[in-house]
């Protein structure tokens, strides 16, 4: 029977940790990873999506238009709409929660981010890299819910034409 020394058990688990990174490197060549230098491309073309997101319970219900040209994002809109009271989510939506002082703030708060959110992306030209301003997480996550929701829609031109953010 053969025998192994120490340094020769040593060197065969060196072997394998670089034998499992190398395999860890060739699954990540091509797919964008956080804090790496790496491009996104999206296909051009019109894009709409509709989501509620998370808040499925609510009658809220995101829509973001934008067009994607030479790989870039443009002329980005987005709205939320109360799909009960049939009215947008906007800087005069607070006056339904007259008398609520938290929510009359939080009101604001997403009214800012829903503001706010197109011209973050249009900057950051990545949906990865946006991150959600302080105390506007609700209009963040449709926001984000809708874009995901237009890219699985695969760029139908159009595809929400009959419906408008105002």
């Amino acid at each position: 029977m053969r025998k192994f020394s120490f340094k020769t058990f040593l060197a065969g688990i060196v072997l394998m940790l670089f034998i499992s990174a190398g395999c860890l490197a060739q699954d990540t060549i091509n797919k964008p990873v956080a804090g790496r230098d790496s491009v996104l491309i999206y296909p051009d073309g019109i894009y709409s999506g509709l989501s509620r997101a998370i808040y499925i319970d609510e009658p809220y219900w995101g829509l973001v238009k934008f067009t994607i040209a030479k790989g870039r994002f443009t002329d980005i809109s987005f709205g939320i709409r109360d799909s009960s009271l049939h009215e947008p989510f906007d800087g005069r939506y607070e006056k339904h929660f007259e008398g609520n002082p938290d929510f009359v703030q939080q009101s604001r708060n997403d009214w800012a981010g829903v503001q706010a959110y197109p011209v973050k992306l249009s900057k950051a030209q990545d949906t990865g890299r946006l991150d959600a301003i302080s105390g506007a997480t609700w209009s963040f996550n449709i926001f984000r819910a809708a874009i995901k929701d237009a890219f699985k829609r695969n760029h139908r031109p159009d595809s929400l034409s009959g419906t408008q953010i105002r």
